[in-house]
This record gives C-alpha cells, sequence and structure tokens, in this order.
C-alpha cells in the first residue's frame, strides 16, 4: 500500500468524512435491506431485483473502502506562510486564455478534492502543473488534446483555512 499522503482542504476533508458517514449509515443499510428483500421473491439466478442490489451494495462498499483509504492518509493543509504572490496547493487563479481572450477562474486542489465544474482542478492536471510556482503576469504553455493553449496569470490568491 502507497504511503503518499492525500493533500485536502479543510472543506475537502470535512465533505470526504460526510460522504462516508452517509455511506455507512444510510446507504450500506439501505442496499443490505434491499438485498434482503429481493431474496424473499425466490430464485436468485433469475431475480434482477437481487442482482442489481448486489451490485450496487459492491459499488458501496468499494466507494467506502476508497474513502477509508484516502482520510487514513489524509493531511489537512492550513499552512498559514503560504505565499500568495506564487501558484500552489489551495491557490484560486484567474487566468486569460491568450488565444482568444476568455478568462477563468480555477481553484488548485488536490486529485482527490478536483471537480471540474466547481472550478475545482487537480495540480496533477495539465493545467495545475504548468501554474504551480509561477506568478502574476507569467505566461504559462499547456498541451491539451486540442492543441497548445497559453495561458496568461492574472490573478493569485491564497485560500487557506
Amino acid at each position: 500500500m502507497s504511503k503518499e499522503y492525500v493533500y485536502l482542504s479543510k472543506q475537502g476533508f470535512e465533505k470526504l468524512k460526510a460522504e462516508l458517514h452517509e455511506l455507512k449509515t444510510v446507504k450500506r443499510p439501505r442496499v443490505v435491506n434491499d438485498i434482503k428483500r429481493a431474496r424473499e421473491l425466490g430464485d436468485l439466478s433469475e431475480n434482477a431485483e437481487y442482482h442489481a442490489a448486489k451490485e450496487a451494495q459492491t459499488h458501496i462498499e468499494r466507494k467506502i473502502a476508497e474513502l477509508e483509504f484516502k482520510l487514513t492518509r489524509a493531511q489537512v493543509v492550513t499552512d498559514a506562510r503560504h505565499d500568495s504572490d506564487t501558484v500552489a496547493l489551495l491557490s484560486r487563479v484567474r487566468l486569460r486564455d491568450r488565444g482568444d481572450g476568455d478568462e477563468v477562474d480555477y481553484f488548485l486542489v488536490s486529485a482527490a478534492e478536483a471537480d471540474l465544474l466547481a472550478g475545482k482542478i487537480s495540480i496533477e492536471s495539465p493545467v495545475g502543473r504548468a501554474l504551480v510556482g509561477r506568478r502574476v503576469g507569467d505566461e504559462v504553455k499547456v498541451a491539451t488534446p486540442g492543441g497548445e493553449v497559453v495561458y496568461e496569470i492574472l490573478h493569485i490568491q491564497s485560500d487557506l483555512g
């Protein structure tokens, strides 16, 4: 097993704990009950409800194990010495695409917290790796499936806590 840390914000850590609690106290008991009810219907070899419930149980147990693994290796990042002049884990960054002029805001998080729809990108992603250690005014080139994109860093804000 890996001994690497999973770096999380305080909010990310609390979110994972809440998700684990929900899985253990609500979803797991519900699926156990679904399996019990499906067994009562008879022949398990042709019982679609039973097979669906068992599949759901496998998914829930796998997710519980994944969350427990992350939480046991979690390091909550709260270092107030973070230099807000450079991009790092838990930086909010505003970028301008030098090609089309569009601006985008990203919050750099660990891979465990990444959620592109919420504007949270992993520091391990191509964009995240290109940004780490850079400063306002720097241009960064990022190789994407659609070709190279050049961003200008407009603003950096440390968001530790």
